[in-house]
């Protein structure tokens, strides 16, 4: 599970493959919407929830993966990239565990991510 006490900034870049690694995951009529890559870890959007996917050990073959309903979230915050600061950030704050707060570069589209938040948690 994520360390919600630290709040880890996740610094991704769009990855329209990474999705595959949560493929197994998605349930019903559940669709990909966006994924994101770091160096290892990343993160996958869906229509429902967002899917943290973090690699662990040395060789990465143990991967923790936390789900996080968009039901859950009590507060987001979505700041787009500019002229200057070319990356944007979301802040999720989840009911009963905290703050994450993840930076996107390169061509992100935070503004469809924060509609899928936006419609499971008004």
């Amino acid at each position: 599970m994520i360390d919600f006490k630290n709040k880890k900034i996740f610094k991704l870049k769009p990855d329209d493959s990474y999705g595959y690694k949560v493929s197994e995951l998605l349930v019903g009529d559940e669709r990909l919407v966006a994924s994101y890559k770091s160096m290892r870890d990343g993160i996958v959007f869906t229509d429902k929830r967002m899917i943290i996917v973090n690699i662990q050990g040395l060789t990465g073959k143990k991967v923790d993966y936390t789900s996080i309903p968009y039901s859950k979230i009590n507060v987001f915050s979505v700041e787009t990239a500019g002229v200057f600061d070319l990356d944007a950030e979301l802040q999720i704050y989840i009911s009963g565990m905290g703050m994450l707060e993840f930076e996107f570069g390169g061509k992100s589209n935070i503004k469809e991510i924060s509609k899928y938040i936006a419609l499971a948690a008004l």
